[in-house]
């Protein structure tokens, strides 16, 4: 098992097999983002598509979608927060 020192937990973690993401930003996540920190990201981005109603076939989706992400998993730029007026579902 490989292990990181996960950004998003703030502690070390299992580490993912793969870069999850290509090119540059894919290696730094597989270097600095654990399994747990991956899959927390992943439920925060479909809360992103579908409050934003983004599509993964725009380019310029892309690039806000990625934004997000280094928000989320960095804490770079401003983005990375739940969507504005976002109220979760009561269970």
């Amino acid at each position: 098992m490989r292990t990181v020192d996960c950004v998003v937990l703030k502690q070390p973690a299992e580490g993912l097999e793969s870069p999850p993401y290509p090119g540059d930003l894919g290696e730094r996540i597989f270097v600095n983002v654990s399994k747990d920190g991956w899959d927390q990201w992943l439920e925060r981005l479909v809360l992103i598509i579908n409050e934003n109603q983004l599509t993964t076939a725009d380019p310029e989706h892309i690039d806000f979608i990625e934004q997000h992400m280094l928000g989320f998993l960095f804490g770079e730029g401003e983005l990375g927060d739940r969507p504005q007026g976002f109220m979760p579902r009561k269970k």
